[in-house]
């Protein structure tokens, strides 16, 4: 549902989605694999569930 640029941004947003009672994940995209050799860097997919996905849009709107 959203792209965050590094692990850092990632669990932030995470953080902000939980405050709202929102369960996210927080998966590596293929652009992001290999950008630390072998840790988890780069690029992060969130991911939540479908009838979250509305509220959890507006919710990170006014981040983008």
């Amino acid at each position: 549902m959203k792209l965050a640029a590094n692990p850092a941004e990632a669990e932030t947003i995470r953080g902000l989605l939980q405050t709202e009672g929102i369960e996210s994940l927080r998966r590596q995209t293929d652009f992001g694999a290999g950008t630390m050799d072998g840790f988890s860097g780069g690029e992060q997919e969130i991911l939540v569930r479908p009838e979250d996905l509305e509220r959890a849009k507006a919710l990170l709107e006014p981040l983008s």
